[in-house]
């Protein structure tokens, strides 16, 4: 279910600034966001597990506030990072 360290150096490398960026709000969206979609397709296999849900809605709260961050600082920089994460529709 945890993001391997290959997924996570591949993450890093596209959305942060250098090799060890791991702490910029690009990043960790970007981490949230492939955590996210894995705990969705659990969820959708298991219906009652009520801890696991408990934990991907803290982590939905967690990205909308580093996106709503992300968009009072660096508006252009939120844009382009939503159309390549896919999200908000």
């Amino acid at each position: 279910m945890s993001i391997n360290l290959k997924n996570k150096q591949e993450i890093i490398a596209e959305f942060g600034s250098n090799e060890k960026d791991t702490g910029s709000a690009e990043v960790q969206i970007a981490m949230l966001t492939k955590k996210i979609s894995e705990l969705t397709e659990h969820m959708k296999a298991n219906k009652k597990d009520f801890a696991t849900k408990r934990g991907l809605l803290m982590m939905v709260g967690k990205r909308k506030r580093l996106l709503s961050y992300l968009k009072e600082k660096d508006l252009e920089g939120y844009r382009n990072l939503i159309k390549k994460l896919g999200i908000r529709g």
